[in-house]
């Protein structure tokens, strides 16, 4: 007989989009259940980085810090384009966090579970989703044991989704064009070849005997240690990497001195390019890898993945709360979907530029692709794309600062100094009156906080209305605009207005 588990929402995948999205909807109230398949979390570093928008969000919340206790030591260094040897310079675009951030992915899931179960949400592992059916009012999901009710289905559960495959959901693109092993390991004995540091992409990848590789130091005896070679014949990807195999690529490209002490854990992986048509299928929505793959350059995927869980996170609990406005469910994969395709263009586009045996034509684009690169406004471009610091959303909205991203300012308040990121730990939307524009008396829903604060820095309006996710989706620069849009703006793009 089958348990029978009632709830709000229910999250197939405990990766950083699932369990994202349950600290997002555990801040919110929202009952929420996580199925994982696994037994327990795989130590594996997998996609090891977070780029500077993802790390701005994670500190809205509060998250930074304790993810960064969990960070490979390493001196700042820029992000890449292609593992092209220019670093990314984020700094025009004035973040407090302008390089990547170095941390294994089980330390990110392992810091977000924590959040989330410590709001509320529960996590059951070791469970296989077999069966989704939805009606109505809501969707029933059978896995082993269990039958479980819920108001909508989150499927964060990977580039294989099951879920996706239940539904029967086509998943449309381009298969991968080459395999390459992932693998954690630890090396009794190295070469002066193995890079001793964490450094640029472009110095820590190698060529030899028919190999490529990146070798990249974690602390102590332990690399993450990523590989192929010209012309491999595709292997199933659920087929055990050898020992042998790695040692073979290891003293290939590092010499015969380095020796595989042990391998942690290792998978198989191609640069398949896929797209889902639709994030949303009823009462059924896609994060993170279920919902578009690409090529691994980056980190691109899992910060697509958590931004995708920020933006669908109080969109969904305010459905849920039946608080939300005609649409708001829908901007999801209406403002999510451009976003992903972006990056499965700029990913193919790095697939070619960065192919460990590019033709003379591909080694002659690269020179010219270097050369943009150190031109400051070609830097910044790509820094920002790369980054996700350039991300913006089509809203409705004169001003133009509506769908912008806003940096982390210093603020002075009645309470004392702060700054724009620390009013967002509750995860209500923010309304900023930078010059005593908006009316003393004006009624605000319970989840828009008022916050009156004057600010050294132009920051290009007197009051400004942050969603929940910190993007604007509404400013003024006179108290005339407080009266005629505030309140139309919160009631159609955020929560009904008492």
């Amino acid at each position: 007989m089958l348990a029978e588990i009632e709830t709000e929402v229910v999250i197939v995948g405990a990766g950083p989009a699932g369990l994202m999205l349950a600290c997002e909807l555990a801040l919110a109230g929202v009952e929420t259940l996580v199925l994982e398949k696994l037994p327990g979390r795989i130590e594996q570093v997998k996609g090891g980085a977070i780029q500077p928008r993802t790390a701005e969000l994670l500190e809205l919340r509060g998250l930074l810090e304790p993810l960064l206790r969990r960070a490979v030591p390493s001196d700042p260094v820029g992000g890449h384009f292609a593992a092209l040897p220019v670093p990314l310079d984020c700094t025009p675009w004035q973040t407090r966090h302008p390089f990547p951030i170095a941390i294994p992915q089980w330390g990110i899931e392992e810091a977000l579970e924590e959040r989330a179960t410590a709001g509320g949400a529960r996590v059951v592992r070791g469970t296989v989703v077999a069966g989704v059916e939805q009606d109505h009012n809501g969707v029933t999901v059978t896995a082993d044991g269990l039958r479980v009710r819920a108001r909508y289905l989150a499927a964060c559960d990977g580039g294989h989704s099951t879920v996706r495959k239940l539904l029967g959901l086509p998943f449309p693109g381009r298969p991968g064009t080459h395999q390459a092993v992932l693998a954690d390991i630890r090396l009794s004995a190295v070469s002066s070849l193995v890079p001793g540091q964490l450094g640029h992409m472009s110095t820590l990848t190698r060529q030899g005997g028919g190999h490529w590789a990146m070798l990249a130091p974690l602390g102590g005896d332990r690399y993450r240690f990523t590989f192929g070679r010209a012309g491999q014949e595709d292997t199933g990807r659920d087929t055990p990497v050898t020992h042998e195999e790695i040692t073979t690529a290891l003293r290939a490209v590092y010499g015969e001195e380095t020796t595989l002490g042990a391998v942690d854990n290792s998978s198989r992986f191609t640069d398949a390019t896929r797209q889902l048509e639709h994030y949303r299928a009823g009462r059924v929505l896609f994060a993170g890898d279920a919902a578009h793959i690409h090529p691994p350059l980056g980190g691109q995927g899992l910060n697509l993945g958590i931004q995708d869980a920020f933006n669908l996170g109080w969109k969904l609990a305010a459905a849920v709360q039946d608080r939300a406005p005609s649409g708001l469910l829908d901007s999801y994969h209406a403002e999510r979907h451009p976003i992903g395709a972006q990056v499965l263009h700029h990913t193919s586009a790095q697939r070619v530029l960065a192919d460990p045996h590019p033709s003379e034509d591909v080694s002659a684009l690269r020179d010219i692709f270097i050369d943009l690169l150190r031109l400051p406004d070609a830097n910044r471009h790509l820094a920002g794309l790369m980054s996700g610091l350039s991300l913006s959303y089509e809203l409705s909205g004169e001003h133009p600062l509506t769908g912008q991203r806003m940096p982390d300012v210093d603020l002075v308040t009645q309470a004392g100094p702060t700054r724009l990121s620390a009013l967002f730990g509750s995860g209500h939307a923010v309304l900023l009156d930078l010059a005593g524009v908006v009316p003393a008396g004006l009624r605000l829903p319970a989840r828009v906080d008022l916050v009156r604060a004057t600010c050294a820095d132009d920051v290009g309006a007197a009051a400004l209305l942050f969603r929940p996710d910190g993007y604007l989706c509404w400013a003024a620069d006179n108290s005339a605009a407080c009266d005629e849009t505030l309140l139309s703006t919160i009631a159609g793009d955020l929560t009904e207005v008492p």
